[in-house]
């Protein structure tokens, strides 16, 4: 077994794309639309997904926002330097939500940055 995918409800899909394309650095990996079901997905990632986990951003035609609720945490990205990528992740119009520094009670160096929708991506420096 591997993990395939997360899934995200996301309220406007370009938006969101360009958020993990252009900020974060991914690739959109495929698209496919639902017309009877009236739900399009996106599929984004680092890799292709056969060798590794992507991110599903699904779109329900007329929904524009989420309550994400008190039970998500964050997706988590490996990154060489948290302080370059929350530089990076700001000039491409990210939202930096906690700056890179180590982390309370510990000594990993972490950020974070928000999505267009409120979901938190976490950067853990190598």
């Amino acid at each position: 077994m591997r993990i395939l995918h997360t899934m995200l409800r996301v309220g406007d899909l370009q938006r969101s794309i360009d958020f993990y394309t252009g900020v974060l650095g991914m690739r959109l990996l495929r698209k496919a639309d639902f017309p009877e079901g009236k739900f399009t997905l996106a599929f984004v990632g680092y890799e292709d997904e056969s060798k590794a986990a992507a991110i599903e951003l699904t779109y329900n035609h007329g929904v524009e926002r989420y309550d994400i609720g008190s039970a998500y945490g964050h997706i988590a990205l490996e990154v060489d330097d948290a302080y370059a990528a929350c530089d990076a992740a700001r000039e491409r119009g990210g939202r930096v939500v906690r700056e890179a520094g180590p982390m309370k009670h510990g000594s990993t160096v972490i950020a974070f940055v928000e999505d267009p929708d409120g979901y938190k991506i976490e950067f853990i420096q190598k």
